[in-house]
C-alpha cells in the first residue's frame, strides 16, 4: 500500500485497502476489516469505480456479523 500511495495509484491503494479487508475478515477480525474497507469504500466512490458495489456488500455482510 506504501507503494501504492509514494506513486500516486488511489485505485491501486483502493484495491489493497479491499484486500486488507477482505483477510481481516476472513480472519474474524471484523473491526479491522472494517477499518480498511470504509477508506477503501470511499475512494472507490470518488472514483466512480464499479468495484464500489462489492466493497460496499462486503462491509454489509460485516456489519451483520459483528
Amino acid at each position: 500500500m506504501e507503494i501504492f500511495e509514494r506513486i500516486g495509484n488511489v485505485q491501486g491503494k483502493a484495491m489493497a485497502l479491499w484486500w486488507l479487508g477482505d483477510l481481516a475478515e476472513q480472519q474474524g477480525e471484523y473491526t479491522k476489516a472494517i477499518s480498511y474497507l470504509q477508506p477503501a469504500l470511499e475512494i472507490l466512490q470518488r472514483l466512480k469505480s464499479p468495484d464500489a458495489e462489492s466493497v460496499s456488500a462486503s462491509l454489509d455482510r460485516i456489519m451483520g456479523n459483528s
